[in-house]
Parts: structure tokens; sequence; C-alpha cells
């Protein structure tokens, strides 16, 4: 059986880095296309080689553009590929543009389509995420699930029960297999630091960073959070853009108690989360990998696509950048009054190993 999986950012590396090794585990043949969707040399290289990917079989070169753009340039990259190839399946995973795009030609083709973390809903159909995961459900042959929410979801909207899987979170089987590499790191001490006792904080949603208002809170939100704890502050490069933009860097960069990082490879990201007091975010996936490492976590969302994540995790989830608010929680936390999570359900890293062996048993004829 020859599967090919899709990469288009960075999330979606650790997404199938457990997936290939399953597969190769498995003797199925696994061959990687890495769209470019979102692109950087450096940090592309760090997270293949430190997740232990091979190079990517094909590598499209779409980078930026609007998501119609995207989609398009992706879609016409992808069709010969999959022509070229005739593979068994076409394996997508998470919501990017490069998801929907290789998962619309798979279709078209004939060619059997899985969704890896299919059924997550955030019911904000203006986050162009949303409409990604739902239309690619909706043409899907199999869905593998992460938590509960997808199931009671997929099943509101019709899909057949024999389509969806509950496998697990193939994120966190990445976190699980390389944590005790990324313990060797000891990235804390080297920034001068004392495990847990310092905030981590990452913000890069365009609905936070590319508003002067928006910037101006994260500003407030990390110069209240210093005068508790020092602050790690890895600054994406589009909020580092539209800090400048906004004249608002060097502020940033003359607070006290702030240490302020490039974006940090892979395993160097986990240690400064595993070694964290708290983190402040508005990413998907750290909802997730706090909720593992049971660090508490507040997000900057209107709504989370990951429920469980606060219903059964460590994530606290906040509707606007409200200094305030923020402030307060912040010192509710570090008084050590955070809520106590616990684990999902199948969050044991072996969800891939639970993919491969459903694909092989209905596709490896």
């Amino acid at each position: 059986m020859k599967i090919l999986s899709i990469v288009g950012a960075r999330p979606n590396f650790m997404k199938v880095a457990p997936l290939h090794r399953a597969f190769v585990q498995a003797c199925i043949e696994s061959k990687i296309v890495h769209t470019g969707q979102h692109y950087d040399a450096k940090m592309s290289d760090v997270f293949f080689n430190q997740l232990e990917l091979p190079q990517p079989d094909y590598f499209l070169g779409i980078g930026g553009g609007t998501h119609t753009q995207q989609t398009a340039k992706i879609m016409l990259e992808f069709e010969p590929i999959l022509a070229a190839e005739k593979p068994d399946v076409v394996l997508v995973v998470g919501d990017v543009n490069s998801t929907i795009a290789c998962a619309l030609v798979a279709v078209k083709e004939h060619v059997p389509l899985v969704h890896v973390e299919a059924g997550l809903r955030s019911g904000d159909r203006r986050m162009p995420e949303e409409i990604n995961r739902i239309l690619t459900d909706s043409i899907s042959n199999d869905l593998f699930v992460t938590e509960q929410a997808g199931l009671d979801n997929l099943e509101k909207e019709g899909v057949p029960t024999e389509k969806v899987h509950f496998v697990g979170n193939v994120m966190i089987d990445s976190l699980a297999y390389y944590r005790r590499k990324a313990e060797q790191l000891d990235l804390p001490a080297t920034l001068g630091l004392t495990s847990k006792q310092y905030v981590l904080m990452t913000m890069h949603r365009p609905s936070n960073v590319d508003v002067e208002a928006g910037l101006r809170s994260i500003l407030e939100i990390v110069k209240n959070t210093a005068a508790l704890r020092p602050v790690v502050f890895p600054v994406h490069p589009r909020t580092l853009n539209n800090m400048e933009r906004f004249g608002l860097l060097d502020e940033l960069q003359s607070l006290p108690n702030i240490t302020i990082l490039e974006p940090q490879g892979y395993l160097e990201f986990l240690n400064l989360m595993t070694h964290a007091e708290l983190i402040i975010t508005d990413s998907g996936g750290i909802q997730e990998e706090t909720t593992y490492l049971q660090v508490p976590c507040i997000t900057f969302r209107a709504s989370t696509e990951r429920p469980v994540t606060v219903e059964l995790g460590t994530n606290y989830l906040l509707s606007d950048l409200d200094p305030a608010s923020v402030n307060d929680l912040v010192q509710s936390i570090l008084a050590g009054q955070a809520k106590q999570g616990t684990i999902p359900p199948l969050w044991d890293g072996h969800a891939a190993e639970r993919i491969a062996a459903t694909l092989q048993e209905k596709y490896d004829q």
C-alpha cells in the first residue's frame, strides 16, 4: 500500500512525523508532499531534522498569497503528482489551506481520502480553518478523531459511523516520543531561568497582531506579567513585523524581565513549555500540548475547536485581549490556584499506530 501524506505548515510536521514512522514500521510505502504553504528554509529544515522526517518526496514551493490563491496553486501543483504516484490513499491533517486543496484533488481523481484530526469545530465560520475543516470532513472516506467533541460533531453532521475512528491525538504522539530528547536541551538554564518560575508567551493570530489596538494590549499583558515573573517571548515574524510597523518594537524590547527569542525549533519549544509555570498564547496546538504536559495555559480565542482542553485539560479560554482580566487570571494561577487538569482519553502516544492498523485493514488488499 502507498500513502501520500500532505504537509503545508509547521503543525502538520508534528502530526505527520509519527504517522510516517508508524507507516514505515507497518511496511506501508509512505511518501510526503510538502506544499510550502508556510515556508521558512531555516525553520523547515530544523523541523524535518528534529522530527527525523525524510526530506519530502515533493516540495511545491507555494508560499504566500490570499487563501484563494494558495488553494488554487496547491491544487494545480498537486494534480500531476497524484497522477504520477497513483497512491492507494491521500492523507491530510489539520485544517490549513493545503489540507482542503489536496483533499479536493484526491476526491475529484477518485483516490481514497483520509483526514487526521477530523471533527473539530470552533463554531466560528469567519475562521478560514473552520471552513477547511468542515469541507474536508464532508468529502473524506475515513475520519480519524482526537476527542469526544469530534465524534459528537460528526454525528450531528450525519457522517456515517463506519467512516469515523476515535484514535487519539497524533500531536501528542510526537510530544511523548520527543519529550526525553527535548529535556536534554535545558533551555531555561541556558537563558538564566528557573524551572516552573517563568511564563512562556506566543502570539501570532492575525485577529490579535494585525491591528495596533491588539498589539498595545499584548504589550500591556507582557508588562503586567513580567512584573510577576520572567517572561519568555519567542516572537512570530508576523508579530515582529507588525510591532515594527506600528512603532511598538522598541517599547517591547525595552521592557524589563522579558527574554525575546526568535521562533524556536520543535524540541526547544517543547523544552520551554515543559518547564513553564504558565503559558499565554493564541495557538491551537499549544492548547493540546499544555493539557498533556499539565501546564496551565491561557488562550486568546473567541472559541476553541478543541473543547476537551478546557473541559478536561489545563486550558483557559479568553475571548479578548483585556489586560486587566488577563492580569487577574495570571495572578490567580501564579498564586497556585490553577485548575487541575487530566489527560484526555487515548492521548497516550499511540494514535499513529492505531491509524496505520485501520488503514491496513481497509486499504491494503
